[in-house]
């Protein structure tokens, strides 16, 4: 066994080169093992086994995140952990093709949520606002495209001209958190995988109802608009943690947060029809569950 670094020990020179000998040796396996994975990941993108599927599984990198997390032990922080591994995912993702990220220009956090989610391998394509970068994405320029968190007007009200379902929410930056960390949404056109632990984004288009009234002008509705939709969706077994509200076209828009992964067959929608003056129900796509850890993480 390696001595314990000890300043009173006979010969600490000594003991402090085995430790960084033994450190030196980890580093190899662990190089070893990096350069192990790598070769999996060439194999797997040249035998055409995932088809014209995208490189990018934000359900599959979440639940090995998950699993790593669970079984952590020790001084490294978990956010180390997770640091890690996003840069060995981006890194699988850069090798299986090439791979650009379209943004807002301008916009420092969701650049910064961008960056801390792809690393270093994730082209940025800067576009002219949200509604420029999902062009972008369209048209095939980028492969994903990240987007300020959903709000009720301004910029972060995009998600009233998804362009669903060929253009699909897959993915809420950060997944895991250890203090207040730029935020985002990730939106491809090759959609979501379960993570096994997920939300979803459900657009509403209702038409102008007194039960759902809409204000005149371009303002968001007022708050008597907010319980009918709750109770409607909490009755259809959609309970929702959050509730966005918007106005477009003469309709009242919103976007609520539910539990679970939710597909566009689901008879709960339909249900939705039945207390509401709906015109449609649509999910947005969903994204595994964010890891807010307690204590910070660290």
């Amino acid at each position: 066994m390696t001595p314990a670094l000890d300043a009173t020990s006979p010969d600490p020179e000594a003991s402090l080169a085995a430790l960084r000998g033994e450190i030196d040796a980890i580093d190899d396996a662990l190089h070893d093992l990096v350069m192990r994975r790598a070769d999996v990941v060439a194999r797997m993108a040249a035998s055409r086994l995932k088809g014209n599927a995208s490189s990018l599984r934000p359900g599959r990198e979440a639940a090995i995140l998950r699993r790593l997390l669970l079984r952590h032990a020790g001084p490294l922080p978990p956010a180390s952990l997770v640091r890690l591994w996003r840069e060995l995912l981006s890194a699988s993702n850069a090798m299986q093709g090439a791979f650009s990220v379209a943004m807002p220009t301008g916009d420092t956090d969701v650049y910064k949520a961008a960056r801390s989610r792809f690393g270093t391998m994730g082209e940025p394509r800067f576009e002219d606002g949200p509604d420029a970068a999902l062009a972008a994405l369209a048209g095939g320029g980028a492969q994903a495209a990240v987007l300020p968190i959903p709000s009720e007007d301004g910029a972060g009200a995009w998600w009233t001209g998804l362009d669903a379902p060929r253009l699909q929410v897959v993915a809420r930056l950060p997944f895991y958190a250890v203090s207040p960390m730029p935020e985002g949404i990730v939106v491809t056109r090759d959609g979501p995988d379960p993570s096994g632990d997920d939300r979803s984004l459900l657009r509403l288009a209702l038409d102008p109802d007194p039960a759902v009234p809409a204000p005149d002008g371009g303002d968001p509705p007022g708050a008597a608009a907010r319980p009918p939709i709750l109770d409607a969706l909490r009755d259809a077994g959609l309970p929702a943690r959050t509730l966005l509200l918007a106005r477009q076209h003469g309709s009242v828009w919103a976007l609520a947060e539910v539990d679970g992964a939710v597909a566009a067959d689901d008879p709960r929608l339909s249900a939705l029809g039945l207390r509401l003056p709906l015109n449609r129900a649509q999910p947005l796509g969903f994204y595994a569950t964010p890891i807010r850890p307690p204590d910070g993480g660290e």
